[in-house]
């Protein structure tokens, strides 16, 4: 059964923003690389427009491997310094804080409307259809819940602030400079994690592991677990995407099989010592990066380094916690 909302209709509506933001940034002759940096927007827009009919015109392999250019290609205009901050019209000091006057707490409602909004929507509309019409697609439920979310949240902006639609992609456009590259870090990540495990890292994981610790020193089985869970997030960015990798390779056959481990709370705290990973890496993009992109801070790097303390404290407590609580 079709949805009325499904994730590729999702998909064409955020490449078709990322277009007018190439578009903006074309015309923006204040940009000193405006050429690379439109070039960067527009090889990711790509991705989400047409790859659909890139594999309905040349199939899969084909389609896979002029992705794989277009990612290259990204990573390459990132990696060698072409993207640019744009330059942006700023209201003055007095008029932005006239209008924090005039809006007050209520500035915050469409932040928060994104996370009601979609909490609702995927408890509400699970299996909901009509005329044999899903309202939401079934297969990403969460997915087209956020956007749906999204969507209200910008509506909501527009009301409180007099805006325009063509006001909310200049700002989406001032953000998207303002954190750069690290924006679409999230999405290469996964794919690298989707290669991990279709290369069965797991597998090599666990015949590294056999040759240098003894299987039955439980002990240093769960140090190794947790902090090769904080150091595989750290790599990946993605407690996630190391997840799948350090239990099929450590957890299952030495903790869980080996050691008889209950797997609720082992796989429970893996992840929670890989998050402290989470805390430490620039990797994790939407965590450390993009917040000090959005603070202006001077150091990026500020935000990894007032969380190292605390992530290597939890992750002390992570590995006692696993060593005396999850073994019968």
């Amino acid at each position: 059964m079709s949805a009325l909302i499904t994730i590729n209709e999702i998909y064409y509506l955020i490449g078709v923003i990322l277009m007018l933001l190439v578009g903006m940034t074309l015309r923006d002759k204040g940009n000193p690389k405006r050429l690379t940096t439109a070039l960067f927007w527009f090889l990711f827009g790509t991705v989400f427009l047409f790859s659909d009919l890139l594999v309905a015109s040349l199939g899969k392999p084909l389609a896979y491997r002029i992705i794989g250019v277009v990612v290259i290609l990204i990573s390459l205009i990132a990696g060698c310094g072409l993207l640019s901050i744009g330059t942006y019209k700023q209201r003055s000091a007095e008029q932005r804080q006239a209008s924090a006057n005039q809006i007050g707490n209520w500035i915050f409602l469409p932040a928060v409307l994104i996370p009601i909004v979609t909490v609702l929507c995927t408890v509400l509309l699970k299996g909901v259809a009509i005329g044999g019409l899903y309202l939401l697609d079934q297969k990403q439920l969460t997915l087209a819940a956020l956007c749906v979310g999204c969507i209200c949240a910008i509506l909501a902006g527009w009301k409180l602030t007099g805006g325009t639609p063509l006001h909310a992609v200049r700002e989406s456009r001032r953000l998207l400079d303002a954190i750069g590259w690290a924006s679409v870090l999230p999405q290469m990540l996964a794919m690298l994690g989707g290669v991990f495990v279709a290369a069965h890292t797991g597998k090599s994981v666990q015949d590294v592991v056999s040759l240098f610790v003894n299987p039955d020193s439980r002990f240093m089985l769960v140090v190794i677990y947790c902090v090769g869970m904080a150091l595989f997030t750290m790599i990946m960015g993605n407690a996630f995407a190391a997840f799948p990798v350090l239990t099929a390779g450590i957890a299952l056959p030495f903790l869980i099989v080996g050691h008889h481990a209950d797997p609720a709370p082992l796989v429970t705290i893996g992840m929670l010592a890989g998050y402290c990973g989470t805390l430490m890496t620039p990797m994790g993009a939407n965590y450390n990066i993009v917040p000090a992109a959005l603070l202006e801070l001077k150091d990026k790097y500020l935000v990894i380094k007032t969380q190292i303390p605390t992530a290597l404290t939890l992750l002390a407590a992570n590995i006692l916690l696993m060593y005396f609580l999850v073994f019968r």
